[in-house]
C-alpha cells in the first residue's frame, strides 16, 4: 500500500526491502518441510573419509537450511556431525541397490531429499540443486549423452526426490528383490523403468562426468580396476554453471593425481 507522506529515498528502501523478502521465501521449505542432503554408504569399497569429505563439500557450497544424513550399516569413523540412519544387512541386497530405499515413503525423513553419490566432487554452489523446478523428481541424463544425442537414461549418482515421491520405486522392488537384481544391471536402470513419467532431467551443464565431459576420456593406466588414474595428469574444462562432477567408473577421487581434484576434494 503506497505510503503518501514518505519520501522518494524512503519508498526505495520500502520496495527494496519486500523485493528481498519475496526473494527470501523462494528458499523458505512449504509446510514446514525440511530439506536433506543424504548418501549412502554400503561395505568397504568407500572409506568413511569419502562421507566426511562429502559432507564438507556441501557445506561448504550449499547456502540453505539442510541436514545431511548416511545411511549405512556401519558407521566407524563418520564424523559427529552427521545425521546417521541404519541399513538393513541382507544377502538379497547389496550395494547401489539400497537405492531403491529413498523412495520408501516411510524413510524417516519428510521433506525434499537430495542424494549424491559417494564419488562426487561438488565445487561450486549448489542452491539451484533444491530450488529448480520445486516438488519435481529431478535426475542426471546418463553420461552417454555425450555421444548419443537426446539419450534418456538414468544416472543415479545426483538426484532429488520429495518423501514418498514415486514410491512404487521401492514398494515394487521390495516384493522380489532378488528377481528384479537378477533382470536389472543397476539400480537407475530400475529406476529408469519405474519411473515413465512425472520427472525432469538436471540440466546437463550442472553435473558433469569429470572422465567423459570434463576431461574428454583421456588414456587410463593399466593398474587394478579400482586403483586405475589418468595416465597424465590434467586440468578439466568448467563449463560456467557446472557445480558437481561425477567420478564413474575410475579413477576415484583420492586416486586422482589432477591437481584440481587434489584442491576441491576435500
Amino acid at each position: 500500500m503506497k505510503n503518501w507522506t514518505e519520501s522518494k529515498e524512503e519508498r526505495r528502501a520500502r520496495k527494496a526491502k519486500e523485493s528481498a523478502e519475496r526473494a527470501l521465501d523462494v528458499t523458505v521449505p512449504k509446510n514446514n518441510k525440511k530439506r536433506y542432503v543424504v548418501c549412502l554408504k554400503w561395505g568397504d569399497k568407500y572409506s568413511a573419509d569419502y562421507v566426511n569429505v562429502l559432507a564438507r563439500m556441501v557445506k561448504r557450497n550449499l547456502t540453505l537450511d539442510y541436514e545431511f544424513v548416511c545411511f549405512t550399516e556401519n558407521p566407524k569413523g563418520l564424523d559427529s556431525d552427521i545425521r546417521i540412519e541404519p541399513l538393513t544387512v541382507t544377502t538379497e541386497i547389496t550395494g547401489w541397490w539400497h537405492k531403491p530405499m529413498f523412495f520408501n515413503p516411510n524413510i524417516g525423513l519428510n521433506g525434499t531429499i537430495l542424494f549424491f553419490d559417494l564419488d562426487v566432487v561438488i565445487f561450486r554452489n549448489i542452491d539451484n540443486l533444491f530450488l529448480h523446478r520445486p516438488g519435481e523428481f529431478l535426475i542426471i541424463r546418463d553420461f552417454n549423452r555425450h555421444v548419443i544425442n537426446n539419450y534418456q537414461k538414468f544416472n543415479s549418482s545426483v538426484f532429488r526426490l520429495e518423501t514418498g515421491n514415486h514410491s512404487n520405486v521401492y514398494t515394487d522392488f521390495i516384493k522380489q528383490p532378488s528377481s528384479i537384481v537378477r533382470k536389472y544391471h543397476g539400480d537407475q536402470d530400475w529406476i529408469r523403468a519405474s519411473i515413465t513419467n512425472s520427472y525432469a532431467f538436471w540440466p546437463d551443464e550442472w553435473i558433469q562426468s569429470y572422465k567423459w565431459e570434463m576431461r574428454g576420456k583421456p588414456r587410463m593406466d593399466r593398474g587394478v580396476r579400482g586403483q586405475r588414474d589418468f595416465i597424465t595428469p590434467g586440468h578439466p574444462t568448467l563449463l560456467t554453471n557446472t557445480s558437481v562432477a561425477v567420478f564413474h567408473g575410475d579413477p576415484n577421487p583420492h586416486i586422482c593425481k589432477d591437481p584440481w581434484v587434489v584442491d576441491n576434494w576435500r
